[in-house]
């Protein structure tokens, strides 16, 4: 099972698309390694620098809508192969979220005055702790915490500790 957790880039927007996640550019990379350099460079978002503010985060909290506009799985691959595999925001588009979950990664939604509350009392620098088995996400920066339980459903959990559909198939067929 993959690792959750770790250091926080906040994008302080509601409805980050998939292009600006990974340009569609970018599509014909023969492999998912191929991402790698290009994930957020069409994001719009004052002060982000995404080849500075990727480095060693593990986590993307984000406002309403997340992963709107194309159905494609690049968009998740291309968090993954920079190390993030969970992501938490007010929405998410229904295909990215389920893409999300077939790659064995976490979409986990939050409740919009829950998600105003991370964005207020948390900034550069955060980390968070996630327990699958209590589903809660635990916010640390310095002295501050916050703990905050999501809702995993029942395939949803099953395909993250999996680690994705094809292994979840794998075992299961």
């Amino acid at each position: 099972m993959k690792q959750f957790g770790g250091r926080i880039l906040f994008l302080d927007r509601n409805d980050i698309n998939t292009d600006e996640i990974i340009p569609a550019r970018y599509l014909s990379e023969s492999s998912k390694e191929a991402f790698k350099p290009h994930l957020l460079e069409d994001l719009e978002l004052p002060g982000l620098d995404p080849k500075r503010d990727l480095a060693n985060k593990r986590v993307i909290v984000s406002r309403a809508n997340f992963g709107c506009g194309s159905s494609r799985e690049h968009a998740p691959w291309a968090l993954e192969m920079n190390g993030i595999n969970i992501v938490i925001a007010g929405t998410f588009a229904r295909i990215f979220r389920q893409n999300m979950y077939n790659c064995g990664m976490i979409a986990a939604e939050l409740p919009i005055p829950v998600i105003n509350d991370i964005f207020r009392d948390f900034s550069d620098g955060a980390e968070l702790t996630v327990d699958l088995e209590k589903e809660l996400l635990v916010f640390k920066n310095g002295q501050k915490e916050k703990n905050v339980t999501f809702i995993l459903k029942g395939f949803e959990k099953a395909l993250v500790e999996a680690g994705g559909w094809v292994e979840y198939a794998a075992k299961k067929y």
